[in-house]
């Protein structure tokens, strides 16, 4: 089993699903467990949804010794809002909408990386929402919920109107400092001790392995390993943000400057300068540790590389690759979040 849920979420007036809180999935539960909840609901396939009523809870808490999982059913009773068991045994392209919400979930709860599940096709089962203080609402339904507020003295905010929620309505990882709530997508991996600053931003399917510090953007499928520094404004280029199919990652302790940003991968150790965005077709004059010129290729061809210096010449404008001298080491106090 790769992973299985109780959750709790929202539907439409058409009863179509919205979005899905997970509290507490289980990844690579016991298989004795999943034998036990699958008797009690007489599960077929392999990845499933199965809406639960009071009576079925009440049969999967006799069969459950878990006692987070048995808290998690028991405040499930009564509940106004429809409750739901997500059982994945393979990670397949998602076919409906809580599997699509487990395993976004399961990414912020850090059991899996960026890029390491089937995110196939996932825009078409995420409707958009109506993201308000009330909750997630129907666009289509947002007039007359608006109007039953106004009526009895109430305003209904609306925060936004997205396929993805914030991720700090369903997950808060330990140790980490997110400044914006509104900043960091359900479906982020941030790691222990990584900040995000008010400007930063994080993308579902991104990762900040910890620790980190981010104050730029950390797009779709981009994934940052420990002590590395995004500053701010600075991008990288995701797989829908102009990086294709080139899954673009940053290694251990590099440094992308304010307003820089980067559409190659890059190895350990990696400083671009403030303002040098390098893209794939960038020419680079690269230069050896006495700054000899000894090639000039396009910066596709150093990919993945470490030690590398990006700057702009001050005096030709062209594109130097020099060896790093300086790796950067972020501050530990500073990211030690407590």
């Amino acid at each position: 089993m790769y992973s299985l849920a109780f959750g709790t979420g929202t539907r439409n007036a058409k009863n179509e699903w919205l979005e899905v809180y997970y509290p507490a999935p289980l990844f690579n539960p016991d298989d004795q467990l999943v034998l036990d909840i699958k008797s009690v609901v007489a599960c077929n396939g392999n990845n499933v949804d199965i809406d639960l009523d009071d009576p079925l809870i009440d049969k999967l808490a006799a069969v459950i010794k878990d006692p987070e999982q048995l808290h998690i059913l028991a405040l499930m009773k009564g509940s106004i809002r429809p409750c739901v068991l997500t059982l994945l045994e393979e990670d397949s392209k998602p076919a409906t909408t809580p599997e699509v919400y487990l395993k976004l979930h399961l990414l912020s709860h850090r059991y899996v990386r960026p890029n390491e599940q089937n995110l196939e096709d996932i825009f078409s089962l995420l409707p958009n929402v109506a993201w308000t203080s009330m909750g997630a609402v129907d666009p289509a339904e947002i007039t007359d919920l608006q109007l039953k507020a106004r009526t009895t003295g109430k305003a209904l905010e609306v925060n936004a109107i997205d396929k993805f929620p914030r991720m700090t309505n369903y997950v808060i990882p330990a140790g980490v400092r997110i400044s914006h709530g509104a900043r960091v997508r359900l479906g982020a991996y941030l790691g222990e001790g990584t900040t995000v600053m008010h400007e930063g931003f994080v993308n579902f399917n991104a990762g900040a392995i910890g620790p980190n510090m981010i104050e730029g953007r950390l797009s779709q499928g981009v994934t940052m390993e420990a002590g590395s520094d995004l500053g701010g404004s600075a991008s990288t280029a995701g797989t829908l943000s102009g990086g294709g199919n080139i899954v673009i990652s940053i290694g251990k302790d590099c440094l992308v400057s304010a307003n820089a940003g980067t559409g190659i991968p890059l190895g350990d150790r990696c400083t671009i300068e403030a303002g040098l965005y390098i893209t794939p077709g960038t020419l680079v004059q690269v230069l050896d540790e006495y700054k000899n010129p000894v090639k000039v290729v396009k910066a596709r061809t150093l990919a993945g590389q470490s030690d590398m210096l990006f700057i702009r010449n001050s005096q030709t404008g062209v594109v130097e690759c020099r060896s790093n001298q300086k790796a950067i080491e972020l501050n530990k106090a500073l990211h030690a979040h407590n």
